[in-house]
This record gives structure tokens, C-alpha cells and sequence, in this order.
């Protein structure tokens, strides 16, 4: 680790990004990746870009990297899987540990273990196949379990649409969570290592902030610092903190809240790698406390590390 830490500080260690992947989410990991692997090399780091697939443990060994700047999203690379690989084969790398991003990444995982916490939680039921379709008080929110990037969301406001809901869901996961809808303003609360970043307020210019919304230039207008009462802000960001610190979080993460006609911030889920693209939040966010990208991207990978300690010895048959 001493070496990794000389090499980082003279900027000789060799960065693998990891983008990508086989997830919903591999647009939005590509460009996510892209954008931090040209900030890097703008700051005179040698990078080496790799798509993530089946062949990874491959990959890395031909590309001799020292760290891996994980740029994934969702499935088999926010949820703990790469991270256990890098663990194995000890690789250095950014964000959170194999545990606290598979409890992050389950929603239903995330809000159990908060439940006892000052997060503000929406009523929640959790579905499964083959159940009956739940009497519920409409409207509700269905949600993939594991889904990222508001893929595998969907408002249902009558009991056909939560009926075809479930049924969609239930092809992503076994398990389907169902959420009272909570309706009001959508702002995100952004963690780095613990301390907190400006809140940003969402405003889609039609309809909620899905994936459309979210990735398209100009469908969305983000206001940052959020303009919000001082108290609303307060209360997001300390429970955006609350969740960081119980679910073990590192790094960046970025916490989503509905603030409902009360002024309540209600949790929704908390991402550990959040977007790095043109339109995403948390780069924003940061942007506000007066750090660039550049900055953000350098800040992470020198914070790059392993979590699991083990002892190098021989394997013996």
C-alpha cells in the first residue's frame, strides 16, 4: 500500500477506469467513464480504458494497472461484485467495499437498515412472485429492488397499472418493492467521505425525473444550492449523512429525497457511484462548493484503497 500511495503522490501508478459492464446501465457507464478518464489524462495520469466484461481478471493482468477507478453502474459493478474481485486480487480501488455496495445497491437491504435511524422513510411493502396483487392504498411506486438510474421504476395510480407494474418488475427480480408515493419536489444530497456537498433541486420540465429526464440535455433544470429553506436543506443533507455512515459508505455518494408540501425530505435511495456525465448531480454539487471536475475525479482515485487486509501466504494442497 506504502507503494501504491508514492505512486499515487508522484502520479506514476497506472489507473484502469471501469466502465460499461453488463448492466441496464452500460450507456450511462460509458460515459461516465470516458469523462473521468479524460479528466485524468488532462491531469498527466496514465490511464488505460477498460470495457468490463466476463474477461475482466484478464483484462487487468494485461493492463498491469496499480488502481481501478470504478466508473460502473448497477448490476455486477455497484453491487459489490467488482469490488470483491479487486479485493481478490488485491487492486486498489475508489468508493465503497464489497458489503456496503450490496447493502446500497438492494433497496429493500438499504431501507431495513435505516429503519431505526432519523431517515425519513416513504411505507413500503415488499412483494414476491407468485404472492397475490396487495390491496394497496393508491397511488404507490414500484420498484426493482437492484434497479438503477430510474430503470425498473414505475408511479402506479390505479390497480391496472400497479397490477402491469408488478408483472414488469417481477421479470428484473424475484422481489419487488412497493412504495407509498410520496409527491412533491425532487432534490438529491450529495456525501464525499463524510461530509456533505450542496443540495441540488430537480425540476423536469415534463412529467418525473426518469431515465429520459435525466440524460437528455435541456429536459432538466437543476438548481444549485437548492433554494429551499434552510431547514429543509439541513434535515436532507443530515439524513443523506445518516445513511452514508450506517451503510459503511466511502468515497462519493449521492442520496435522492422527494420534499413533500410539509417540507419534509423523504429518503429514496442512496447511489455509491454516482453518474459522471455531462448532466449528472453530484459533479454539479461539487461544482458548487468551488471543486471542478478535475478535482472531484483526482480526489476519489487518491482515496482509492483496499478494505479487506490478508495474509500473502503460499496456497498448500
Amino acid at each position: 500500500m506504502t507503494n501504491l500511495s508514492e505512486k499515487l503522490s508522484q502520479k506514476t501508478a497506472r489507473v484502469g477506469v471501469l466502465m460499461g459492464g453488463m448492466s441496464t446501465e452500460r450507456k450511462v457507464s460509458l460515459k461516465s467513464g470516458k469523462a473521468v478518464a479524460e479528466a485524468l489524462k488532462s491531469r498527466g495520469w496514465n490511464v488505460t480504458e477498460i470495457d468490463v466484461g466476463p474477461d475482466l481478471p484478464e483484462q487487468l493482468r494485461a493492463a498491469e494497472i496499480d488502481v481501478a477507478w470504478i466508473a460502473l453502474h448497477g448490476a455486477f459493478g455497484e453491487d459489490g461484485c467488482v469490488q470483491g474481485m479487486l479485493e481478490i486480487m488485491r487492486i486498489p480501488y475508489t468508493g465503497s467495499d464489497v458489503r456496503s455496495s450490496a447493502l446500497a445497491m438492494d433497496k429493500v437491504s438499504t431501507k431495513r437498515l435505516l429503519r431505526e435511524t432519523d431517515v425519513m422513510l416513504p411505507k413500503d411493502r415488499v412483494w414476491r412472485i407468485g404472492e397475490p396483487i396487495p390491496q394497496c392504498t393508491l397511488p404507490q411506486v414500484v420498484k426493482a429492488p437492484n434497479g438503477g438510474s430510474t430503470i425498473g421504476v414505475w408511479l402506479c395510480y390505479t390497480a391496472e397499472e400497479l397490477q402491469s407494474a408488478l408483472h414488469e418488475a417481477s421479470k428484473m427480480d424475484r422481489e419487488v418493492l412497493i412504495e407509498t408515493l410520496v409527491e412533491g419536489q425532487e432534490i438529491t444530497a450529495a456525501v464525499m467521505e463524510g461530509k456533505s456537498l450542496p443540495v441540488v433541486l430537480i425540476q423536469p420540465k415534463e412529467g418525473f425525473f426518469d431515465f429520459e429526464a435525466k440524460y437528455t440535455v435541456g429536459c432538466t433544470e437543476y438548481l444549485v444550492p437548492a433554494p429551499l429553506p434552510i431547514a429543509v436543506t439541513e434535515s436532507a443533507q443530515a439524513q443523506a449523512r445518516t445513511a452514508y455512515k450506517e451503510l459503511g459508505l466511502s468515497g462519493i455518494a449521492r442520496a435522492d429525497f422527494i420534499v413533500d408540501a410539509d417540507g419534509t425530505p423523504w429518503f429514496l435511495e442512496i447511489n455509491t457511484i454516482p453518474g459522471m456525465t455531462a448532466t449528472s448531480l453530484s459533479p454539479m454539487a461539487a461544482s458548487a462548493a468551488g471543486q471542478n471536475f478535475e478535482d472531484l475525479v483526482e480526489m476519489q482515485l487518491c482515496g482509492a484503497r483496499l478494505h479487506r487486509q490478508r495474509e500473502d501466504t503460499s496456497r498448500q494442497t
